[in-house]
């Protein structure tokens, strides 16, 4: 909302792990008007029952809701691409199959082809390399550092 000077009709794109981070965007981005683009390998989709509530959510508020394993497809026309680690606190065993999981959902340049042209980037932070890769996470499209300055006031 602060770089864009509203919500409302953008489109966020989630590419990654469907874990805590990517409920509370699912539960959220319909409430405030915006689109939502889900891609995340076989086997790690988010919650079903918060699926079924973000698909009722975009009926509700009249927004669109896409679930895909395609990130390619996921970030078309995305205003905003997000992802979050995909190895969480107490995952760590499963780091080499995640990580296998997960090839080809890093974001790159490639990437933002298929966003719109005022795309940026958001992580929660930490970042690890094989989820965004450096020209994108130093970008002066991403807001990274911002999203952690407005995050320290809201804990």
């Amino acid at each position: 909302q602060e770089h864009y000077g509203g919500l409302k009709g953008l489109t966020v794109t989630w590419i990654g792990d469907g874990n805590n981070v990517l409920n509370s965007i699912m539960m959220s981005a319909a409430k405030l008007g915006m689109h939502l683009r889900i891609a995340t390998p076989k086997g790690f989709e988010p919650d079903c029952r918060m699926t079924k509530k973000a698909e009722q959510y975009s009926k509700e508020y009249g927004t669109k809701l896409l679930l895909t394993r395609d990130p390619l497809e996921a970030a078309c026309g995305a205003n905003v691409l997000a992802t979050d680690t995909w190895i969480s606190m107490g995952q760590e065993e499963e780091k080499k199959e995640r990580l296998k999981a997960f090839q080809g959902y890093q974001i790159t340049m490639q990437t933002t082809k298929y966003a719109a042209s005022n795309w940026t980037f958001l992580h929660c932070l930490p970042r690890k390399p094989e989820e965004v890769d450096d020209e994108i996470f130093y970008s002066p499209q991403s807001l990274v550092f911002q999203e952690a300055e407005n995050r320290k006031w809201t804990i």
